[in-house]
C-alpha cells in the first residue's frame, strides 16, 4: 500500500464533543502530494491483496481485508448484531451483462460472517438467507434479522432458530400491497434505529417503531429528505442523505429528518462537489463533460453509502467526520463539519484537491462506509465492473461503448469488505452483548463507540425491561460532562445523559419533571434533547412545559434554540406562537432559525394541507388520485423535482430537472406527458441539458395517472384518467428506448393531423 508525503497540518473544527482516546498521542492529519494520475487504467481482475496495493490514504492509516469472494458475492450492504456477527446482504443478479439480463432472478443472499479467532478477518461466511430479490435493507434486532427486497415495500423477519447459522422462521412484520415502481437504483434504503427510536429509509415518508413483543408501529411523515442508497446520523440522530441520480453527494442535514428537507445554499463548501479521483474515469454516465482533461471525474455522480464515523479507534479526529463512497470515481471523500455562528451545518473536504481513499483499481466499488464495533472504519466493496443499472447502458448511452472497450461487462462475481485502522490504535474485540440483561446494557449508553450506545440503547428497549427505569432516570439527571476510567478511556456523560433519555422513551416513559430539569442541563445537546422529548405533551394537548421552553428564547447555544423554534410546531397553543414569533424577531439576521421558526408558523397550514385545500372544489374520484399521486411523487419523484415540483437546485444553482410547474409537458397533451412517465426522457429540453429521466412502465396506468393527476393539479389543470396512460402504454408496445422532446413533438403533430 502506498503512503502519502505530508506537508501541511490541516486543522480540523467540529461542532459537537469528541471523545478522548486512551492514547494521549497527538495526531495530526495534513496534506500530501498527489500521486501521479493514471488516466487509462486496464481493467483486470486483482486479487484482493494486489487491490489493497492500489490504494492511497494517509500517513499511518492502513487497510486490512476482512472478508473477500468466494466469501462473500457482490456485497452492498452490511449490519452486525449485538455479538459482532456481521450480516452482509448480496445483488447476486445485478447487472450481470451490459443489459442486465437475468436481474429480476430471486436468487441473491444474505450471509452471516463471523470472526472465530479474534483477528478481524472473517473465518466463517454461512447463507442465512437465500432467494431474496436483491436484498436492499438489513437491520439486526435481538435475534432477528428485518430485511426489504427490491420492488417491495414489506419487510421481513427472519430468525435461526436452532443456532446454525440458517434462517428457519420467516415472518412479515409490515406489509404494502403496492409494488415498489422504477428501476433497483431509485429504490429505498437505510433501515436505521434513529437516536428517536424510529426506524427509517430513504425515499418514503413513513417511520418504523419496533416493539419487543413484534409489534410494528408505522408513522407517516409529511414531509422529509428522499434520500437514495444511503443513510447515516449523527449523536443527535440527524441524518446524512446522498442522491447519485442527482449527484448529491450531501443533503438533508441541517435538522433532523423529521422536520423536513432543509438545504440553504452554502451547505457545501467551495469546491466540495469536485471529487479528485486518480485514475481515470471512462466509464461515466455523463460522457466527457463529467471528464476534466486528465480524464477523471469532474463531479460526484455515484455518491452512496455514507457514514457519519463515530468510532473510538481511529484519531479523534475524524470522530464526526462524514465519509462519502463514490464508486464511479474509486473513491472515498472525508468531509469535515463544521458548524458556523449561525448553527448551519457546513462539510469541507478534509483535504486540498485530494481524497481520504483512493484507487487505481477500476474495479473498486465502494457503495458502503460503517463505523464498526471494534472502532475501525468499515468499507463495502461490491468490487466489479459495471456500477450502473442497465437504464443507462443501453445502446446509444455514453457509457456502454466504454463497457464493452474495457470489458467491463465481463467482472463480476466478486467482492470484498476492508476495514481502516491506524497502525498506533488497536481495534477492540468483538462485542458480547445479546446476552446481557438490561441493567447490564445501561453502562454501555455511555461507551465512546457510536455503535455501541445505539445497539445498547436499542435492545434495552427490544426488552421491555421496566425494571432499569429508576437507573436510567438517575443517569440522566446527573449534570456533569467528562469524567476518566470506564472502558479506558474518558466517558462522555452527557451523551450518556441524551441517550438514556431516549431510552426512557422508548420504553414508554417521558417524565415531565424530569424533562424540565433536563431543558436546564449544562449540556446543550441534552437541552436539545429535552426540548425534542417536550413534545410529546404538545401532541397531547398538554402546553403546561412552555413556560420552561420559554426561557430558553435566549440560550447561549444558537442549536438550542433552533431547536426550539423546530419544536413549537407541535403546539398549537397560542402561547407557542408568541414564543415562535419572539424568536424570529431575535433571530432575524440568522437564516437557520428564521427558517425553522417560518415552518413551525405553519403548524396549522401545512404543504399537505394547502393541497386539500387547494383541490376542495374537485371530484371526490379525483381528489383520491391527486392525494394518491402526492404520496406516489413523495416517494420517487421529489429528489429530482423538488417538494415544490420546481426542480431541485444544485450546489452551484442549476436543476437538476426541469421545472413541472408551468411546464408545457406538464399543461399540454395528456398522451405526451403519459408517455414520458413510461418510457423516460433523454436529451436538451427547451436548449437545456438536465439528467435522464427514467422510465417509470414498470408501475401501473393508475399509479402513472394518479401522479400525472397531481402534477396537473398543481398547475391548476384537469386530471389524467388510467386510459390515457393505457392508450399511450399500447402504442408504444415493445419500445425500449427513452423518448427525446423532438420525437414526442413530432409525433404530437403527426396525431393532431389524423
Amino acid at each position: 500500500m502506498k503512503n502519502r508525503i505530508f506537508k501541511i497540518v490541516l486543522p480540523i473544527a467540529f461542532g459537537l464533543l469528541l471523545f478522548c482516546c486512551t492514547n494521549k498521542k497527538e495526531y495530526s492529519d495534513i496534506i500530501y502530494e498527489k500521486p501521479e494520475i493514471v488516466p487509462e487504467a486496464p481493467s483486470t481482475f486483482m486479487s484482493p491483496e494486489e487491490s489493497m496495493k492500489t490504494f492511497y490514504l494517509p500517513e499511518g492509516y492502513k487497510v486490512e481485508l476482512v472478508a473477500s469472494e468466494p466469501m462473500v458475492d457482490e456485497p452492498v450492504a452490511i449490519a452486525w448484531d449485538g455479538d459482532g456477527r456481521m450480516y452482509v446482504a448480496e445483488m447476486n443478479t445485478y447487472m450481470q451483462d451490459v443489459d442486465g439480463t437475468g436481474t429480476m432472478r430471486s436468487i441473491s443472499k444474505i450471509k452471516r460472517l463471523e470472526d472465530l479467532d479474534g483477528d478481524g478477518k472473517m473465518d466463517k461466511s454461512t447463507v442465512f438467507v437465500d432467494s431474496l430479490m436483491l436484498p436492499r435493507m438489513i437491520l439486526p434486532l435481538q435475534d432477528e434479522l428485518i430485511v426489504n427486497e427490491t420492488f417491495s415495500y414489506d419487510l421481513w423477519s427472519y430468525k435461526d432458530t436452532d443456532g446454525d447459522g440458517v434462517a428457519d422462521e420467516k415472518k412479515r412484520v409490515y406489509y404494502n400491497p403496492n409494488r415498489r415502481g422504477g428501476n433497483l437504483e431509485h429504490q429505498q434504503s437505510g433501515l436505521i434505529w434513529n437516536l428517536d427510536n424510529w426506524v427509517y429509509t430513504t425515499y418514503n415518508p413513513i417511520r418504523f417503531k419496533f416493539k419487543g413483543n413484534g409489534e410494528v408501529v408505522v408513522d407517516s411523515l409529511e414531509a422529509m429528505p428522499s434520500g437514495q442508497w444511503g443513510l447515516t446520523q449523527d449523536d443527535l440522530g440527524v441524518m446524512y442523505y446522498s442522491s447519485a441520480g442527482s449527484e448529491n453527494p450531501a443533503y438533508g442535514f441541517q435538522q433532523p429528518a423529521v422536520y423536513g428537507d432543509y438545504n440553504p445554499k452554502g451547505r457545501l463548501a467551495k469546491g466540495f462537489m469536485e471529487p479528485w479521483p486518480i485514475v481515470g474515469t471512462p466509464d461515466v454516465q455523463g460522457g466527457p463533460k463529467r471528464l476534466r482533461d486528465d480524464n477523471t471525474l469532474n463531479r460526484f455522480t455515484g455518491v452512496a453509502g455514507q457514514e457519519i464515523y463515530r468510532g473510538h479507534k481511529l484519531p479523534p479526529y475524524l470522530y464526526g467526520n462524514l465519509f462519502i463512497p463514490e464508486p464511479v470515481g474509486r473513491l472515498i471523500r472525508r468531509a469535515v463539519v463544521k458548524v458556523d455562528q449561525n448553527g448551519k451545518r457546513v462539510l469541507h473536504n478534509a483535504y486540498d484537491k485530494t481524497e481520504f481513499m483512493a484507487s487505481t483499481d477500476l474495479n473498486f466499488r465502494p457503495v458502503q462506509a460503517k463505523t464498526g464495533p471494534d472502532g475501525a472504519l468499515y468499507i463495502v466493496d461490491m468490487y466489479r465492473g459495471i456500477i450502473q443499472e442497465s437504464n443507462w447502458t443501453r445502446e446509444g448511452s455514453a457509457i456502454r461503448p466504454v463497457i464493452k472497450r474495457k470489458g467491463l461487462d465481463k467482472n463480476i462475481g466478486k467482492g470484498r469488505i476492508y476495514r481502516i485502522v491506524h497502525e498506533d490504535i488497536k481495534p477492540d474485540e468483538k462485542p458480547n452483548l445479546l446476552t446481557k440483561t438490561a441493567a447490564e446494557l445501561i453502562d454501555y449508553l455511555g461507551h465512546p463507540n457510536g455503535w455501541y450506545r445505539n445497539t445498547a440503547q436499542k435492545l434495552i428497549i427490544l426488552k421491555e425491561d421496566k425494571t432499569v427505569i429508576p437507573k436510567l432516570k438517575a443517569i440522566a439527571k446527573n449534570n456533569e460532562s467528562f469524567f476518566g476510567g470506564l472502558f479506558g478511556t474518558d466517558k462522555d456523560l452527557g451523551i450518556q445523559r441524551v441517550h438514556a433519555l431516549w431510552t426512557l422513551e422508548g420504553l414508554g416513559v417521558v417524565d415531565k419533571e424530569l424533562i424540565k430539569e433536563k431543558l436546564q442541563d449544562e449540556d446543550e445537546r441534552v437541552r436539545i434533547t429535552a426540548i425534542r422529548l417536550s413534545e410529546t405533551f404538545f401532541k397531547e394537548g398538554d402546553n403546561d412545559i412552555l413556560s420552561d421552553l420559554e426561557k430558553l428564547i435566549a440560550d447561549p447555544s444558537v442549536q438550542v434554540v433552533n431547536q426550539l423554534a423546530l419544536s413549537l410546531r407541535y403546539s398549537k397553543s397560542d402561547k407557542a406562537t408568541e414564543i415562535l414569533k419572539t424568536i424570529g424577531e431575535n433571530n432575524e439576521a440568522n437564516e437557520i432559525i428564521t427558517h425553522s421558526v417560518t415552518e413551525s408558523l405553519k403548524k396549522d397550514d401545512s404543504r399537505l394541507t394547502q393541497l386539500k385545500k387547494r383541490i376542495s372544489n374537485r371530484s371526490l374520484g379525483e381528489k383520491k388520485s391527486i392525494l394518491a399521486g402526492y404520496d406516489s411523487y413523495n416517494q420517487l419523484c421529489i429528489t429530482c423535482h423538488g417538494p415544490d415540483l420546481k426542480g431541485m437546485p444544485t450546489e452551484d444553482g442549476k436543476l437538476i430537472a426541469p421545472s413541472l410547474i408551468g411546464s408545457p409537458r406538464v399543461t399540454g397533451n395528456k398522451t405526451t406527458l403519459s408517455r414520458i412517465l413510461l418510457h423516460g426522457l433523454i436529451g436538451p429540453i427547451e436548449g437545456e441539458e438536465y439528467g435522464i429521466m427514467m422510465p417509470l412502465k414498470a408501475n401501473s396506468d393508475q399509479w402513472i395517472a394518479d401522479v400525472l393527476t397531481y402534477i396537473r393539479a398543481m398547475n391548476d389543470e384537469g386530471g389524467v384518467h388510467r386510459k390515457v396512460v393505457s392508450n399511450a402504454r399500447k402504442k408504444a408496445e415493445g419500445r425500449e428506448d427513452y423518448w427525446t422532446m423532438e420525437e414526442l413533438l413530432a409525433l404530437e403533430k403527426k396525431e393532431q393531423k389524423k
